[in-house]
């Protein structure tokens, strides 16, 4: 039950889950040195409720970036500024603050329109991750296998929200096996509140007006951070008894 929202969006592709500005800081805040003299994608935000772009934008200085690009799915308004509706995907480059005021200003930002849909997977937007170092973001979980494959693909680093069972998909474990990617910090609890035009049913004590609670959430990286490095406390020794392996896959369950 605590998954059922999450499962029908994800049956009716409907993937607009919106991170929080306080989950993305408490993440983030473990990455800082390797955002210096970076260029950042977020490439699955809509900058008018995208808490990425909010993040970056007003750390943009503090973290010393080189440039920030988010782009936006079609259907979204055509100026971040203004109420006018447009058909047509945008996209985003900040170069940072230029008036001294330390905040993004509509003047400071550039806005252009793609061509297509602003799909992840379109060329245009395929052009603007090559340009990027680090890609940051919270991408359709229904399209996390084809995500995470664009990306290792064209070789960049990351961090970026998934649900915690695509560690099983066959796609993604081979990735964790051979270091290529690891699990970030988390989410406290091991569940997150996204901002969500979706029906909630988490319990009275849990649940926030306009949120959507999911379980299971985590963050997925290739950048080094401290956790990866920390010892795991063991205390038995393997044996072929306690541990034997699976029938269909060359694995041990410990």
């Amino acid at each position: 039950m605590a998954n059922k929202n999450l499962n029908q969006a994800k049956n009716a592709k409907k993937d607009e889950f919106y991170t929080q500005l306080v989950d993305i800081e408490n993440e983030l805040r473990h990455y800082k040195e390797h955002f210096k003299g970076k260029t950042v994608l977020c490439n699955c935000d809509d900058p008018r409720v995208s808490n990425f772009f909010h993040y970056f934008s007003y750390n943009f200085e503090q973290l010393g970036l080189k440039k920030l690009i988010t782009t936006c799915y079609k259907n979204q308004n055509r100026d971040l500024f203004s109420q006018n509706d447009s058909e047509q995907a945008i996209w985003l480059e900040y170069y940072g603050d230029r008036n001294g005021n330390r905040v993004p200003d509509p003047e400071e930002i550039g806005i252009h329109y793609f061509k297509g849909d602003g799909d992840f997977r379109s060329q245009e937007c395929i052009e603007l991750l090559k340009e990027a170092d680090i890609v940051v973001t919270n991408p359709p979980f229904s399209l996390f296998r084809e995500y995470v494959a664009q990306l290792m693909k064209n070789e960049k680093k990351f961090v970026i929200v998934g649900h915690q069972n695509a560690i099983h998909y066959k796609e993604i474990f081979p990735l964790i096996k051979e270091n290529r990617l690891w699990l970030g910090y988390g989410f406290k609890g091991g569940a997150a509140h996204f901002i969500s035009k979706y029906e909630d049913t988490a319990t009275a004590g849990d649940h926030r007006e306009g949120m959507i609670r999911v379980s299971g959430v985590t963050w997925f990286t290739n950048l080094e951070i401290q956790k990866r490095h920390e010892d795991l406390i063991l205390y038995k020794l393997y044996n072929e008894e306690e541990y034997p392996k699976y029938d269909n896959f060359d694995a041990i369950n410990i």
